[in-house]
């Protein structure tokens, strides 16, 4: 741990120039008192460190000294894959290692290219989640991810949507997905592959049992395969609208995209007033309300009948509820 230690008090002097000890102790998160050991340490193997007294002092290293020291770990070298993600590398329990191949990485780099990479940390930032959701709480995604890189076994307390609501299942876990801030397990279990949404975990034990992982199993292959899937079982009925310009170029803003997708790939040809007849998908006639509701004037239902009838009473009613008082 010291060692480990020492090399990054020294990258980072590398990487940074000169340091104060508060600025080291931050980063190392230890005490002051323990980053001048660590200097004193580094000066006794030899290191050229020394210390500039006064307010702009600070520890540096000699000029033109550079460690060839930099070699990744396994661990460090595996985040970078989420070098652009350190909040998802964090929740993965990835953020220290994701910090220190990131210090070894500019301790490599020359000059000249260590300020680019600099530049490009200051300009480009990566946010996975949506829009207007909270992020899941996910307790179990370390240990999860942990079962899935080790190929060990886990046994899941986890909460379904159908009855019965809490069940329990021993699965191999084969890979980690995250789509829109949702963390996903892709996992077998009972010689078939399912999707488990992490939230959704009440509690996890890795077991001492490893698995061997199917040879021909593709991850990105699978989600997309059972993405496409899961929006089908969703959008199982079907409406078809007549919808205004205005309302059309809202769609993509006001609904989820499959439905936007459907309207754009089954608009046929403008009437006189420039409305269009689409064909849309939904989940319900309660979700397809809601969605219509957004669209206020510049849509109209004309099939299916029960659809029709069931805005008419909801107009109704709102405009009982909105209209004006008796004189």
């Amino acid at each position: 741990m010291r060692a480990s230690r020492l090399l990054s008090l020294l990258l980072l002097l590398q990487t940074r120039g000169r340091m104060t000890g508060q600025q080291l102790a931050e980063e190392l998160e230890v005490s002051v008192r323990t980053v001048y050991r660590d200097v004193e340490s580094l000066s006794a193997a030899g290191v050229p460190v020394y210390a500039d007294r006064g307010a702009s002092g600070g520890f540096q290293l000699l000029d033109g000294y550079r460690t060839k020291l930099t070699g990744l770990t396994g661990g460090e070298a595996e985040s970078l894959f989420f070098a652009g993600m350190p909040g998802p590398a964090a929740e993965l329990g990835l953020g220290a290692v994701l910090a220190a191949a990131e210090l070894k990485l500019l301790a490599a780099l020359p000059p000249e290219l260590r300020s680019r990479a600099g530049r490009i940390r200051e300009r480009f930032h990566l946010d996975a989640a949506g829009w207007f959701h909270e992020a899941d709480r996910v307790p179990w995604l370390t240990e999860i991810a942990d079962a899935v890189w080790n190929q060990r076994r886990i046994e899941l307390h986890y909460q379904r949507w159908g009855q019965p609501r809490e069940v329990t299942r021993l699965v191999d876990p084969l890979g980690i997905v995250l789509k829109a801030g949702k963390w996903y397990l892709v996992a077998s279990a009972e010689e078939k592959i399912r999707t488990y949404r992490v939230a959704k975990v009440l509690d996890a034990r890795i077991t001492d049992e490893n698995f061997d992982r199917p040879p021909d199993f593709d991850l990105d292959e699978y989600w997309r395969s059972w993405a496409e899937r899961f929006e089908a079982s969703v959008y199982q009925g079907e409406m078809v609208v007549r919808i205004s310009p205005r309302g059309l170029a809202r769609l993509p803003h006001l609904v989820a995209q499959p439905i936007a997708r459907a309207a754009l790939a089954t608009a046929g040809e403008p009437d006189e007033d420039g409305w269009v007849r689409v064909v849309l998908p939904t989940e319900s006639i309660n979700h397809a309300r809601v969605d219509l509701l957004k669209l206020a004037e510049d849509a109209e239902v004309l099939e299916p009948p029960e659809l029709r009838a069931d805005l008419e009473r909801t107009i109704v009613a709102m405009a009982e509820l909105y209209g004006a008082p008796d004189s």
